[in-house]
Parts: structure tokens; C-alpha cells; sequence
């Protein structure tokens, strides 16, 4: 243990973690954030980004699966979807698990897609090659904008809303209006919601309770993601959408592609969230708004 170099990642003010870092893949920056490629000894090659994980190679699986398919699934009959972030490329991959016509993906960030393509490639496997697939280099805010009626399903994808970040006004009440006005009447919309650990919580409350500001329809849940050291927040949104009326079991039975994760005890466990987080979410958390943007550390 002496000899073992360690990656330090600063999650808040009062809390670190620590992964063995075997080798420094790449280091550098882009325009808008600093990006990491590193080798552990327990989860294998991960990404970060601003020197917060994003991904690891032994667990992105997990996340992913968890991120796409609740939303794909529930939504009647995906044909058009909207990925907003996901850089890496394994959103576009399990989005293309289902019969899609057209997936969108905007990143801001074009440096995070060459660097995972050329670092990890297993992330993408391909999906960025798919015809079906068309890659926008844009903020996705400005990109959505007078958008209506258009997108099936919409995922973010984005990192946590850190001041200064890329994504730093991607999680308000004025964005998520945008969203709204770009889904369909029938469509649905998922993000990634940041952790739900019993200490660090004020952020995943709050993202329900802007988006519960625009959406009629909200069901929240969690997955735990080993790489964060945290169960980690989903947040599903519709207009007319109601997760709890809608019964799965036959759709995610016959799915026939080949998920490591996502089936229908998955999926039923993620939305039977313990009790303290229902009290939270019932008690806490602020509307985000462009004048007062949250930042999760």
C-alpha cells in the first residue's frame, strides 16, 4: 500500500474519494473543462471530467442501462430521440438497442467525443458510425431552442451543474421549459440527476422540484453506481406519461438485446426508493432558475 498512487476526486466541501491509479491514459483540457483518462486498479480505464468520474470501465454498464432504458421503454413507440451531453458514447449505444429512426446527439464539448473514441472506444462500440446517428457540436440549450413538438424522447446526459461548468444552466426551470415546449405530446424526458447519498442530497431534491415546476407527470429513482461510491439519481418527466399506470413486464421481457443490468427487477428496484429520500423530496430541495443556478459543489 505504501508504494499505491491514488486519484483524489473532491465530491464536496467535506467529502473526497480516493481510486489507485495505475496509469495516466491522457491529461488535458479543452475550451470548456479539464479531461482525464486514467487507469485504476479496481474499476479499470475511467473518465473525468474537471476531476470529477464520469464513467469507469468496469461499471459504465450500470449507469448507462439505467439512464436509457426506463425512458425507452416507457415511451409508446421511440423514433426520435435527443441525447443532450453523453460524449462518451454509450448513451447512442443502448439508445440504439431499440428500433430508432433518428438519434441526435449535441455535446458541447467535440474534445470528449475525439478522446473517447480514440481512449474508449468499448464506451461507443460503434455507435457513432450508425447512419441513424447525427453528432451536433452545439450547446444543448441553444440547440433545443424553437424547438416544438419534435423528439420522442429526450436524455441529458450532462455533467453536474458545477459554477463555471458546461452544464451550469442546463439544469433550471427556463431549460427544462425548453424541453418541454421540444417534446412531443406523448414524449418523455430523462436525466441524470446526481447522487443520492444521505449526505449530499440537496441537488437531486431540487432538480425534482424544478422539473415537478414544467412536468405533470415526475417519477424520480435511483441506481447504485460503484465507480461514484453513491446510488445515483434519474429523474423521469412527461405530459402525459404516468410511469405508475404503465405496466412492463411483457415490453422488457421481450426485449431481445443482450443487457447486463436492466431487466424487470432492475428496473421495479429502482423506483422503490427508501424512505428517507421520499421524505426529502417531499420536504426539500428549491426551484432552479437561470437568476439562481445551483451548483453541486
Amino acid at each position: 500500500m505504501k508504494n499505491t498512487k491514488w486519484y483524489i476526486e473532491e465530491t464536496t466541501e467535506n467529502e473526497i474519494l480516493l481510486h489507485s491509479l495505475r496509469e495516466i491514459i491522457y491529461s488535458g483540457s479543452s475550451p470548456y473543462q479539464r479531461i482525464e483518462v486514467i487507469r485504476t486498479g479496481n474499476m479499470g480505464k475511467c473518465l473525468y471530467l474537471d476531476g470529477k468520474i464520469q464513467s469507469s470501465e468496469m461499471d459504465e454498464f450500470i449507469y448507462h442501462e439505467a439512464l436509457v432504458h426506463p425512458a425507452m421503454f416507457l415511451c409508446n413507440s421511440p423514433k426520435v430521440v435527443l441525447i443532450a451531453g453523453g460524449g462518451e458514447g454509450a448513451t447512442i449505444r443502448e439508445v440504439l438497442k431499440h428500433p430508432v429512426n433518428e438519434v441526435i446527439m449535441v455535446d458541447l464539448d467535440e474534445e470528449v467525443i475525439n478522446i473517447s473514441k480514440k481512449f474508449l472506444p468499448e464506451w461507443s462500440n460503434g455507435a457513432f458510425d450508425d447512419p441513424r446517428v447525427k453528432l451536433v457540436i452545439d450547446d444543448a440549450r441553444a440547440y433545443i431552442e424553437g424547438m416544438k413538438d419534435y423528439f420522442d424522447v429526450i436524455i441529458i446526459d450532462l455533467p453536474e451543474p458545477t459554477e463555471g461548468g458546461p452544464a451550469y444552466l442546463l439544469y433550471t426551470k427556463e431549460f427544462y421549459e425548453k424541453i418541454y415546449k421540444a417534446l412531443k405530446k406523448d414524449g418523455i424526458m430523462v436525466t441524470q440527476s446526481a447522487s443520492t447519498a444521505i449526505n449530499n442530497l440537496s441537488v437531486f431534491v431540487s432538480i425534482i422540484k424544478t422539473i415537478k415546476a414544467i412536468f405533470p407527470y415526475v417519477k424520480p429513482y435511483i441506481a447504485n453506481i460503484p465507480s461514484f461510491f453513491a446510488p445515483w439519481g434519474f429523474v423521469l418527466a412527461s405530459k402525459v406519461i404516468n410511469p405508475d399506470k404503465i405496466d412492463l413486464k411483457e415490453k422488457i421481457s421481450n426485449f431481445e438485446e443482450n443487457l447486463r443490468f436492466f431487466d424487470l427487477d432492475a428496473y421495479l428496484g429502482m423506483f422503490s426508493l427508501p424512505k428517507y429520500i421520499k421524505k426529502a423530496i417531499n420536504e426539500g430541495g428549491v426551484v432552479i432558475r437561470d437568476d439562481s443556478p445551483l451548483s453541486f459543489y
